[in-house]
């Protein structure tokens, strides 16, 4: 749990880090902020096992 935590921290300051010092337009930011936060919790619903009962999606 420590662990998971523990990278939630890292990837909120690596998306602080990138919001605050690296220029871009406002729509590209919130763009870049939501998939970060789609990927999370994607990430932390595998984690704790609630995508299980998904079927994985192949392509090709």
């Amino acid at each position: 749990m420590v662990q998971i935590l523990l990278i939630l921290i890292v990837i909120g300051l690596l998306l602080s880090l990138i919001n605050r010092y690296i220029p871009m337009a406002a729509s590209i930011k919130s763009i870049l902020n939501a998939v970060v936060v789609i990927a999370v919790i994607i990430w932390l619903l595998n984690v704790f096992g609630l995508l299980a009962g998904i079927p994985r999606v192949h392509i090709g």
